[in-house]
């Protein structure tokens, strides 16, 4: 009965207009524009074809795997993509992988590239980055951590072929040497962000001369470059004064003057990892926490030399601290939170591992947890005196959402960056 009152109102041959007769593609992209959810503007294109199609060529960002003729469809499609993922797994791979001859298809398919993503790409060599540096001279993002082939040659090539590159991460280039921070140096100033962990051919001399021409360096990651001392590491401070985070994960060469470095000339630093460097002390410790006041981020387990006094200013002047790593700090007491106590001091931390402290006691714990109500994460694995029957028995009251690691596996993902 509705269907057929509904077909004498709208007889069934009316011209009803669609709404790609109403609109035109200026409209629709900006429909487009509005949706924030990847979801949604995937769903966009589902519409039709005409839909499809500007969904395509404005869409910004891929991740994807494909070989040289996936990739001439792609560039065809994605005709104004900015940023292109092809990175491989760790753990599993496709065969033959990312080639030198897929890097020359984009290179020369994809000309509004901006940001390029190649970590584990083990099958890319030199001859691919060549071909990237001379067709892309407007990418500013580059990663091609654990690439394992790449040389200086190659990457050279790339830094003088993109002169405005920004971000440029290498973890693993166990080739690359000084000579490409030489290079940086020379073509990149507007680096900010140089990710090096496990190049273990850099030296000091070529922390020096990259920071003569890049001085606007905010990210450094030589974590594992054994051959970086406090000479590198203090021409970096003295350059790079809007620093904000440095990671020395294990460079054992590295120690207080590199300490007082930072504390001297990089005020804005947020994260440091001085994690295994073994000779940094108590006094220099103390001078970075009452000059740091953005300290957010501290991670230096094994620290051998670190004491109650400098864990102590470090807790009472960064404000600010939101993650601390004191791991295997074997000298650090219960004393180092005596004066969180009284709870006038409130802590931000949400992050604090202190596992293999012997010296630290459900007290400490105590003392602490009366000044850090927004604990997220307690590593206490190992600490004998710190034990949950000890916890429970004392009548700790750890936050709701806090995670208590007692004993759990000393395999599981680190929470610090």
């Amino acid at each position: 009965m509705a269907a057929s009152a509904a077909a004498d109102i709208i007889p069934r041959n009316a011209d009803v207009p669609s709404i790609n007769d109403s609109l035109g593609d200026d409209e629709l992209r900006a429909v487009l524009l509005k949706l924030e959810n990847d979801k949604d503007k995937e769903i966009f294109g589902l519409v039709c074809k005409r839909w499809l199609h500007l969904q395509s060529t404005e869409r910004r960002k891929l991740c994807a795997r494909a070989g040289p003729h996936m990739l001439r469809k792609m560039a065809v499609r994605f005709t104004r993509l900015i940023e292109l993922d092809l990175s491989q797994s760790t753990s599993r791979s496709f065969y033959p992988g990312v080639t030198d001859s897929d890097l020359s298809v984009i290179a020369t398919a994809f000309s509004c590239l901006r940001v390029l993503t190649l970590q584990n790409c083990k099958g890319i060599t030199d001859v691919g980055m060549k071909a990237i540096a001379a067709s892309l001279p407007h990418l500013q993002s580059l990663d091609v951590s654990y690439c394992r082939k790449l040389t200086d040659k190659g990457l050279s090539a790339v830094v003088q072929g993109s002169r405005d590159l920004r971000i440029f991460h290498l973890a693993g280039c166990r080739f690359v040497t000084d000579s490409l921070l030489r290079a940086l140096s020379e073509n990149c100033n507007n680096l900010e962000e140089l990710g090096l962990q496990g190049c273990s051919c850099i030296t000091d001399s070529g922390l020096a001369v990259l920071v003569e021409g890049c001085q606007r360096v905010k990210y450094l990651d030589i974590n594992k470059c054994s051959n970086v001392g406090d000479v590198g590491i203090s021409s970096v401070c003295r350059a790079c004064s809007s620093l904000k985070t440095l990671k020395l994960l294990d460079c054992y060469k590295v120690g207080d003057e590199s300490i007082l470095s930072l504390a001297n000339f990089c005020k804005s630093l947020e994260t440091l990892i001085i994690g295994g460097c073994r000779d940094i002390t108590d006094e220099s410790l103390k001078q970075l926490a009452t000059a740091s006041n953005s300290l957010r981020n501290l991670r230096m387990d094994w620290c051998l030399n670190v004491s109650d006094s400098s864990l102590e200013c470090i807790l009472q002047k960064c404000k600010k601290l939101e993650v601390l790593d004191i791991g295997c700090c074997e000298e650090v007491t219960d004393a180092a939170f005596q004066g969180l106590g009284s709870g006038i001091l409130m802590l931000q931390l949400k992050i604090l591992k202190v596992s293999n402290c012997p010296k630290i006691t459900v007290v400490g714990i105590g003392n602490l947890l009366t000044s850090c109500n927004s604990l997220e994460y307690l590593d206490v694995r190992s600490c004998p005196h710190v034990t949950k029957a000890g916890c429970d028995e004392a009548g700790l009251l750890f936050p709701d959402s806090c995670k208590v690691n007692f004993t759990g596996s000393l395999t599981e993902p680190d929470v610090l960056l």
